[in-house]
């Protein structure tokens, strides 16, 4: 067996099955009864069937947004109700909600209050209560517009051996709230300076606990992981993320950005993302942040090698706005994405807009999304 065929592992392998098997089931029409429709052949909850996205204006498509900081870098929100108005404005569905791990510093040298980790030279350190601030926002919602939300943990130290032990307690005051694990901050541009402590790795040891946690408990995992460097141009941290992938097949990654970060490009990002969805059936990417303006859609043109990976990978990709905590232009950061859908088949522009995120979540939330004929499906994978 190749590096590609002993790398898939099991649990993935289904989860791809499964999307096809249920792609097949419904045609064209979404399944899942949140997305704007109710298929007879689905049981659909109360909840659901109730839910506010009913009352939306129809846009050309209903969007899953697979990566949004409900705090900034201060840890302020515009709020849950600010963030709901401008979903429902935009035809999002769906929304994974997490906190941000680190907080700016305000140094007692600067006259100003930064509002961003690059406004000033002050550091970020890491913040766990940002978790506690998710969590209670989500829980005040009503259960028809919780189900929308999809809220993951991230409020450690990637460097700390004792990260695990704040994921186990979250897990505990929260028990069935969080549905992942992250936006794991790792390799990022210039906050991996600005961050007190040493520099996260995927493959720290720090997070293998976290990983087999993940797994364990049938939770997706998101990562920030560079794959690579503003001076060098190159891949050169590619084998950081590998580890982990390679280390850990029953875990499944959200890899943010597709390892694109602010300042870096690199040529290969194609050829080097096409190889990793080969190898790696534990492996899903985000096109949220810069990705998009500077590699998939450069100057507002989309690039066709672009297309062509996502139609070779369909289940393999998805979108997000990678907003913090500020939601005024969220509509526009949505639709950006709609000059990519549009290229793509209509069926895999169903499944990248709205339903490929959908399907990493834990059993039991892809079970009460797609009702009694979707859970017969993920107990026969």
């Amino acid at each position: 067996m190749d590096d590609s065929e002993s790398n898939k592992g099991i649990n993935s392998l289904t989860r791809r099955d499964f999307l096809k098997t249920t792609a097949a089931v419904t045609g064209t029409v979404a399944l899942n009864p949140l997305l704007g429709c109710t298929p007879h052949h689905l049981n659909v909850t109360e909840s659901a069937a109730s839910s506010p996205v009913a009352k939306m204006s129809s846009t050309a498509y209903r969007y899953t947004d697979a990566h949004c900081h409900y705090v900034d870098f201060l840890q302020e929100t515009d709020g849950i109700e600010a963030l709901l108005e401008k979903m429902d404005a935009a035809g999002v569905y769906h929304i994974q909600v997490m906190g941000l791990p680190v907080l700016k510093k305000w140094h007692a040298a600067e006259p100003r209050e930064p509002l961003y980790y690059l406004d000033d030279d002050s550091r970020t350190y890491w913040y766990s209560a940002t978790d506690s601030i998710v969590a209670r926002a989500v829980m005040e919602l009503a259960e028809k517009e919780r189900v929308r939300f999809h809220p993951f943990i991230c409020g450690f130290n990637a460097t700390n051996r004792n990260a695990i032990d704040h994921v186990r307690r979250m897990m505990q005051w929260y028990p069935e709230l969080w549905e992942g694990i992250g936006e794991i901050f790792t390799r990022h541009d210039d906050l991996t300076g600005l961050t007190y402590g040493e520099t996260a790795r995927a493959n720290n040891i720090a997070l293998d606990p976290i990983y087999e946690l993940a797994a364990e408990n049938d939770l997706p995992v998101q990562m920030h992981h560079n794959i690579g460097n503003k001076w060098l141009q190159e891949p050169v941290y590619m084998h950081e993320m590998e580890d982990a992938l390679k280390g850990n097949p029953e875990t499944r990654f959200i890899w943010a950005h597709v390892g694109i970060s602010r300042h870096f490009t690199l040529p290969s990002i194609i050829r080097d993302a096409d190889r990793l969805l080969k190898t790696y059936g534990n492996l899903w990417f985000d096109l949220s942040w810069v990705v998009f303006e500077d590699n998939v859609a450069p100057g507002g043109k989309l690039d066709r090698d672009w297309v062509s990976l996502v139609e070779e990978y369909p289940d393999r990709f998805m979108i997000g706005t990678d907003k913090v905590g500020h939601f005024d232009t969220y509509v526009k950061e949505i639709k950006k994405f709609d000059i990519l859908l549009d290229a793509l088949k209509p069926e895999t522009s169903r499944m990248v807009a709205s339903e490929n995120f959908l399907r990493v979540l834990p059993d039991r939330v892809t079970a009460r999304l797609f009702g009694e004929k979707g859970s017969e499906l993920i107990h026969s994978r």
